[in-house]
């Protein structure tokens, strides 16, 4: 069954995700092309790891101006909370309650009732995740409506699910379905043990289905903002994306992009974006690219605490995608060879190709999924064929019963001795 049709597609409010060109637009690169070259990809790449649009300038933003969903006029029947019950939910907004922090404000745990809005006591009931806005931002406030105008009317399973909204007096709180593993974010970058390599095409899927079905609908939505902390996961390792705070209106008719200010986040925005605020559904395809060139190689899309020339994912990485003989040099030594072969050469070309510098060579969201479908069916392991080596030469080692462990000197001939001598070249 196809995933965009497992979804619920409401019309979304023509007034809130209304493409409107950036005041700031003067200032940019002359929009004479969508395509860079080597040097620009190069500047870009450089720059730090922050928001693309800081605090300040985001108060000069027009995007999604539009007033909050009234009590009358709540999309898709979202439940309208007090701020007493999300209040006592979690605990008087206990610290020890809180599940993450982002500029949009904390987010706290907490226990709601089935069948309703009221309190429950923790551990009964159904847990939640409560968003709460920083009383002092004027850019949570647009994009808390964004948030509620988007999901109140948008249902897929790779979507996470808004419960309810908290709106009274100047207090802005999100209620969402809770996500028991967290944050891809978390997995990849903050745990000790390795992320399987099952759970990471799983895992990549299940996102790529969400943006497809944000890209294929009857009014098209550009996430904008598709990166690891807003891929949560729930307790089956499936993936969900969160925070469409950010989200706007695709181009519709015989238009190609949409002109908006630039928000996002450096090391995921797409380079051509950045440049000259277009933005198209490719975008984040840019950006499912880079996420996929994480879950490969286990490194950050930016990471100042890397040698120089290895900082920037991006830019490391290209040598690498683009010559079979060195894909598994890129794949993260914590998995010890424990890796599709062929899964590592699809996950590396289909990266090579959403990260292409010209915008409309980059897949689509639909061939990406189908792409990645195969994938999870594979059982090519590396070590398998590591081992089968050894045996053919003589050279197997005799090991304790039950280790299936490699030396990290082992680890590392594998992956610098390619296990795949061909010469084709990514395209």
């Amino acid at each position: 069954m196809d995933d965009n049709n497992c979804g619920c597609w409401a019309v979304l409010k023509r007034g809130v995700c209304k493409s409107s060109v950036s005041r700031d637009s003067a200032n940019t690169i002359p929009r004479t092309s969508l395509v860079y070259d080597a040097a620009t990809e190069t500047r870009y790449l450089n720059a730090s790891n922050r928001e693309l649009c800081p605090p300040n300038e985001a108060h000069l933003s027009s995007d999604n101006p539009d007033p909050p969903p009234s009590e009358n006029k709540s999309p898709c029947q979202l439940l309208q909370f007090s701020f007493q019950e999300l209040k006592s939910a979690t605990g008087n907004f206990r610290p020890d309650s809180i599940l993450g922090e982002g500029g949009f404000g904390y987010v706290f745990k907490g226990w709601i009732e089935e069948n309703g809005t009221a309190p429950a006591k923790p551990g009964s009931g159904i847990t939640v995740a409560v968003k709460s806005l920083k009383p002092d931002g004027l850019q949570g406030h647009r994009e808390w409506v964004a948030e509620v105008d988007v999901l109140g009317q948008l249902h897929h399973p790779n979507l996470v699910k808004l419960i309810g909204y908290c709106i009274e007096d100047d207090q802005r709180l999100l209620v969402y379905e809770f996500m028991t593993r967290g944050s891809l974010e978390n997995h990849l970058f903050r745990r000790t043990i390795p992320l399987p390599w099952s759970n990471r095409i799983k895992i990549a899927l299940g996102a790529a289905k969400g943006l497809a079905f944000l890209h294929g609908g009857p009014e098209p939505v550009i996430y904008r903002d598709f990166k690891t902390s807003n891929i949560l996961l729930d307790s089956e390792y499936n993936a969900k994306l969160s925070d469409f705070g950010l989200a706007k209106a695709g181009p519709r008719g015989d238009k190609t992009h949409v002109s908006t200010r630039v928000v996002g986040t450096y090391g995921y925005a797409a380079p051509e974006y950045v440049m000259t605020g277009h933005l198209t559904s490719k975008s984040d395809v840019y950006s499912f690219g880079v996420v996929l060139l994480e879950i490969l190689t286990g490194r950050r899309s930016m990471d100042k605490k890397r040698p120089s020339g290895e900082q920037n994912l991006v830019a490391w990485a290209r040598s690498y995608l683009a010559d079979k003989r060195k894909l598994y040099q890129l794949v993260d030594p914590r998995l010890e060879l424990h890796y599709s072969l062929k899964g590592v050469q699809k996950v590396s070309q289909l990266a090579y190709n959403c990260l292409h510098r010209d915008p409309k060579s980059r897949p689509t969201m639909d061939e990406v999924v189908k792409v990645l479908t195969p994938l999870q069916d594979l059982n090519d392991l590396a070590i398998l064929s590591y081992q089968s080596r050894l045996s053919q030469q003589g050279r197997r080692k005799k090991k304790p019963e039950g280790s299936q462990q490699l030396s990290n000197a082992q680890s590392k001939s594998i992956r610098d001795s390619p296990l795949n001598t061909g010469k084709q070249r990514c395209r």
